[in-house]
């Protein structure tokens, strides 16, 4: 099957070239451009979670052999996320090469966090379908790089993190409540508050209610531990 320009490119930023780029098409084809004839990425996209969370476990188990399970668990998940294979997908420039329907495209869908999230783990199932596991397991670990080694640093939720906090000196957890809304709608950017029983907060401003609320309970925590 001939390859277009765009598959080409995405492919040498990929490091793999595909004996069935048909996979990589197929990976790249959201469901708002599925028909007949024409599968999309959801498939993918559950083998390719499992190909990305065994290449995690393994790794970690390598880079930490003293970790106990309820140290490389945390760890786990802030590598498997959909926020980290989303930051991969824009190391890649994956959503450059998105099919996209018209809605999703006039949406700002080669933006989202969770489109680009998805096509990163469709890619990664079908890097696995045309080269195998090992093909896969190395573009994995060269594409999310440092971030295997530095993961320990930012594994923990801030919210889980200032959610003990507070439990443990007899407090209701954190309250979360969005103060502003701004931005189109393709393009949202929220400001959260997070409070305490003890009146004390601090807001933070994103472009996802997640972020706004993980960096806000980031910010709160530094401010009552800074206390402790």
């Amino acid at each position: 099957m001939k390859r277009s320009a765009e598959i080409e490119a995405l492919e040498q930023r990929l490091g793999h070239r595909f004996e069935r780029p048909e996979l990589l098409r197929r990976a790249l084809t959201h469901s708002s451009m599925s028909g007949p004839g024409r599968e999309d990425n959801q498939r993918l996209e559950f083998l390719g979670d499992r190909v990305l969370g065994l290449v995690m476990a393994e790794a970690l188990l390598g880079e930490d052999r003293k970790a106990s399970e309820g140290q490389l668990a945390p760890r786990f998940n802030a590598l498997v996320r959909k926020e980290a294979c989303a930051e991969v997908a824009r190391d890649v420039d994956i959503g450059a090469a998105l099919k996209l329907g018209r809605s999703e495209m006039m949406s700002g869908g080669r933006r989202k966090q969770a489109l680009l999230g998805d096509a990163m783990e469709a890619v990664i199932a079908a890097v696995y379908l045309d080269g195998g596991f090992e093909v896969a397991r190395e573009m994995i670990l060269r594409l999310w790089g440092a971030r295997v080694s530095t993961v320990q640093q930012d594994a923990r939720d801030p919210r889980t993190s200032l959610q003990e906090w507070a439990q443990a000196r007899g407090m209701t957890p954190p309250a979360y409540v969005e103060t502003a809304r701004s931005g189109p709608d393709h393009a949202p950017v929220f400001t959260i508050e997070v409070r305490l029983a003890s009146g004390q907060k601090a807001d933070a401003t994103a472009g996802s209610k997640r972020k706004a609320e993980q960096e806000a309970a980031a910010a709160l925590l530094a401010q009552v531990t800074a206390n402790d």
